[in-house]
């Protein structure tokens, strides 16, 4: 698969190539590590597009980070 189907590709996570995998990368974004934020910015917009171009409904704002 295609770098650009996923929601951070230079890690190739949370694939976007289908309404369910974008329902599951929403769910698991703040479980990704190893990202910087700028990253983590540009894999939101990528997932809010998925979900658009899928029909999946999404709030307009990105998940908050969870402190460990």
């Amino acid at each position: 698969m295609s770098p650009q189907r996923f929601a951070f590709p230079k890690e190739r996570k949370e694939p976007l190539n289908d309404a369910s995998h974008v329902r599951n990368a929403i769910a698991r974004f703040n479980q990704v590590e190893g990202v910087s934020e700028t990253e983590r910015a540009a894999a939101w917009r990528r997932i809010k597009a998925a979900a658009k171009k899928y029909g999946v409904e999404v709030e307009t704002s990105r998940p908050d980070r969870k402190q460990k």
